[in-house]
């Protein structure tokens, strides 16, 4: 910039001279010269100047590029020495994992040459016990020939004639012992089928009525007076034959004041039949033309009653779309019982624990509580139909067309059958607990923990018994052998003498398990 001003102002002066000396013709010579002489000192000045600080600002950046230069040379000069730094550590760290590795080659060289020197001494130890043992066992071979001779030469009787002779007698002492077997077999089988069979008819007893005989297969009937009873018999007991005639229960007229007792096992019968008398005293006509119109009426408002008793619980607990005749079973186990529970509540009540317990599991919460409510439904037909109350709930369950869940939740509740989703093995916990919890069935809660506290007790007696748990409400007892002291074959026998001590000193409702758990360990050590 300092270059082209100079040159611009020697521009001017060039053109500038002539107008200088023409001017100076007209004013004087001398003074344009001077005039002239001033221009051009002052023109020198001004390019000095500027020559100068061109030449000044020229230094300055030589000395700015050099000293960056020197910059950029002591940063590359930096960076290559942390490169050579750091590449030099990551030689020594592999030199020095190198060297720990070698050390550890070195160590395990010598521990194998340790082991094969060991296992090269073993060998020759093995070698010289296996020539004695083969020596020995030829010295043994020896004896026995010497001995046996000795035998034959004294028993008078060659080694095959002995062994014969002990054949016979070992073949004489096993059929005595398989006569003998045989023998106790059938004992203990006449023995158990008497057993069986008086279990079968009590469980049947258990299921056909209750616990209590008396209080589940009767029903009193209040009369205003004695004479009464007289007009129940009518003349020569026409009217009672009619009346036991129409609703097949028997009547039963004692000294008892102001009551007739009505019996039958059938709950349903027994009902017409007591609100039919009921019906026969309030009215005071009794004659065998209007007990069969009262009889037929009450039988009518009976199976109304059912039917209002399956809706309302189908109601109560929330399922919809059960066949009519499913509804009326449902309304029947209302004058069912099981050791005294009454089977509608206990249906219910196992309705509600599956359905609550199905909601929290995230699974159907309305089939549980379907599956529920007809789990027991078999138990109002046992009475009628051949077959379990399982066969015959699963039978109906299936004319009627229940979904299979339904079924199998029937079928499985007491494990006749493998469960075949989660929902039936909650309408089986649910119906355990309903039926299990103290004062649900007829068992104070005091004989219930007694009856656990004897399972335990006669369990616990007997030798080799480490652990002893009664479950399943008592219906089940698991022992704990201790391996040592009980083998498999004692405890085949040990579980029978259990079994036998339970029937014989408790008593209990329908069954107990006992079930005996050993643990077999097989060590050895790893040298």
């Amino acid at each position: 910039m300092e270059a082209s001003a100079i040159i611009a102002a020697l521009g001017v002066l060039l053109v500038a001279s002539p107008a200088f000396f023409v001017l100076g013709r007209r004013t004087g010579a001398a003074a344009e010269v001077r005039r002239q002489a001033a221009a051009r000192a002052t023109a020198e000045e001004t390019s000095k100047r500027i020559i100068g600080e061109a030449e000044r600002e020229a230094e300055t950046l030589r000395k700015s590029a050099v000293v960056a230069g020197k910059e950029e040379v002591i940063k590359l000069r930096e960076k290559f020495e942390a490169e050579a730094r750091s590449r030099r550590e990551e030689i020594e760290r592999d030199e020095r994992r190198l060297g720990e590795r070698e050390v550890t080659l070195d160590r395990k060289f010598e521990m194998l040459d340790q082991r094969d020197k060991e296992l090269g001494r073993r060998a020759s130890d093995f070698g010289r016990r296996e020539k004695q043992v083969i020596a020995r066992e030829e010295e043994l071979e020896k004896i026995i020939a010497d001995e046996r001779r000795r035998l034959e030469q004294l028993a008078g009787m060659s080694a095959q004639d002995a062994k014969a002779e002990l054949v016979r007698r070992m073949e004489e002492e096993a059929q005595a012992d398989a006569a003998n077997r045989i023998r106790e077999i059938r004992e203990t089988a006449r023995r158990n089928a008497e057993r069986e069979a008086r279990k079968i008819v009590a469980l049947a007893i258990q299921r056909i009525a209750a616990e209590h005989t008396a209080e589940s297969t009767v029903s009193a009937v209040s009369l205003p007076n004695d004479e009464m009873k007289g007009r129940i018999i009518g003349r020569e007991g026409r009217n009672i034959r009619a009346f036991e005639l129409a609703t097949g229960v028997d009547v039963i007229i004692d000294d008892t004041p102001d009551t007739v007792v009505v019996s039958c096992f059938d709950p349903i019968r027994r009902e017409v039949a007591r609100l039919a008398l009921e019906k026969l005293v309030s009215d005071g006509r009794i004659h065998p033309g209007r007990i069969e119109e009262v009889v037929s009426k009450s039988r009518k408002e009976i199976d109304n009653q059912i039917v209002e008793l399956g809706e309302q619980a189908c109601y109560d607990i929330g399922v919809h779309g059960l066949h009519p005749e499913l509804i009326k079973l449902i309304g029947r186990m209302h004058w069912r019982t099981s050791y005294g529970q009454n089977i509608l509540q206990h249906s219910k009540e196992v309705a509600w624990l599956a359905g609550i317990m199905a909601t929290e599991l995230g699974l159907d919460a309305a089939m549980a509580r379907r599956g529920a409510i007809l789990h027991d439904i078999g138990k109002v037909l046992t009475h009628e139909h051949e077959g379990t109350h399982v066969q015959l709930g699963v039978e109906m369950a299936t004319k009627y067309g229940e979904d299979p869940l339904v079924i199998n939740c029937i079928a499985a509740h007491h494990d006749d059958v493998p469960h075949e989703s989660e929902i039936s093995v909650l309408v089986q916990a649910a119906d355990a607990i309903s039926g299990s919890r103290p004062g649900a069935r007829r068992e104070a809660f005091e004989t219930y923990v007694k009856r656990l506290e004897g399972l335990e007790k006669i369990a616990s007696s007997y030798k080799g018994v480490d652990k002893v748990y009664a479950i399943q409400a008592g219906r089940e007892v698991r022992i704990v052998v201790v391996p040592d002291d009980v083998d498999d074959v004692r405890m085949t026998t040990l579980s029978e003498e259990i079994a036998r001590r339970i029937e014989a000193e408790l008593q209990y409702p329908g069954q107990i398990k006992v079930v005996l758990i050993r643990e077999t360990r097989a060590v050895d050590f790893a040298r």
